[in-house]
């Protein structure tokens, strides 16, 4: 059980910080051993920050602004816990789309772990343990849906190959885990093995594209739709994508949500359609990409860039054209984002 919490600010929290000989908690959530990741995680908006530091004996879970740096919430955790990571990248996971909800794990000591026990926290105001999580066998944490309701796990189902597991739910509103693994219907569970290199999400937060490097074979991206609780498994095979060329090719949203693209070193390869699944040669990668810049208010010659939700102008045209995209763009780009539909919705 978690020691009392108390909320403390600014120049407090860090003076208790620094006064206690202190290290970042091991992020964990992977089976092999991975580095920490003392940068923590990002609310999806970017404004906020989550920071795990262990402190001789428990854990202090930091919310801090993310701009700034202040905190502005702490909760103190008895034992180790820490931010998972979801890929060999080192990106984190454990935060809700809404931002409501913040999981944490306690790390392993080796692989496998007889059991495995998550921290469930409330970020509403001021961090507070929620409840705490004990299962049975070797779990990791995966990712979560928008809502915080549905808690998305990797559960190791060998003792001797980490690459062996199903992808399980634990639903939090009924505090259960489901006995059935969220698997491709078109494929065998056993297709679903390799080791996860680098993730992106839907900018709905409701799909977790994870690209895996599948051993001796050609990598895929796992596609998990963590409202439905579905999967997908896209395979990215052909000249491209020979056996272990994983490591290294970097996936971006795109287009709102509706595509995603591979990269190596900067440079196009592939392309996928969010809808279809479909993946297409780096010659339609390059066209969209281009396509997209066209469409893109923010473009060079337009004046305009495109910070957070809100339109600066930048005139950098002739004044009438800039006053016509002062009346128009706000407007118009504005709407679009709220009635465009991301991907999968």
């Amino acid at each position: 059980m978690p020691t009392a919490r108390r909320i403390l600010t600014g120049a407090a929290v860090a003076a208790l910080a620094l006064a206690t000989p202190a290290a970042p908690a091991s992020a964990d959530g992977l089976p092999l051993p991975v580095d920490d990741s003392p940068s923590g995680v990002l609310s999806p908006d970017g404004a906020i920050r989550y920071l795990s530091v262990t402190l001789a004996g428990h854990t202090a879970i930091l919310q801090q602004r993310a701009r700034t740096g202040a905190v502005t919430s702490r909760a103190n955790l008895r034992g180790r816990f820490g931010i998972p990571l979801v890929a060999y990248d080192s990106t984190a996971g454990g935060i809700s789309h809404d931002g409501s909800t913040l999981v944490l794990i306690r790390p392993r000591s080796g692989f496998p772990r007889k059991d495995t026990t998550f921290a469930v926290m409330s970020t509403h105001g001021f961090l507070r343990l929620r409840h705490t999580i004990h299962l049975r066998g070797d779990f990791s944490y995966d990712a979560m849906s928008p809502d915080g309701r549905s808690l998305f796990l990797i559960n190791y189902v060998s003792p001797t190959d980490p690459h062996k597991y199903r992808v399980r739910v634990y639903d939090l509103a009924r505090n259960r885990l489901d006995p059935k693994p969220v698997v491709d219907p078109r494929e065998s569970p056993d297709e679903m093995n390799g080791l996860p290199v680098t993730r992106v999400v839907s900018p709905d937060g409701r799909w977790a594209y994870t690209l895996y490097d599948r051993l001796g074979e050609h990598p895929f991206i796992h596609a998990l739709d963590t409202r439905d609780r579905t999967a997908r498994c896209i395979d990215l095979d052909g000249a491209a994508f020979p056996a272990g060329s994983a490591y290294g090719l970097k996936l971006a949203i795109a287009d709102q949500g509706a595509r995603i693209d591979i990269s190596r070193k900067g440079a196009p390869l592939a392309s996928v359609d969010t809808v279809t699944l479909r993946v297409g040669s780096a010659a339609a990668a390059r066209a969209a990409r281009a396509a997209a810049a066209d469409r893109d208010p923010s473009g060079p010659g337009v004046g305009w860039a495109l910070l957070g939700v809100g339109l600066i102008a930048a005139a950098i045209a002739a004044p009438a054209l800039v006053r016509r995209r002062r009346r128009a763009l706000p407007r118009q780009g504005l709407a679009g984002a709220q009635n465009q539909p991301a991907g999968h919705s």
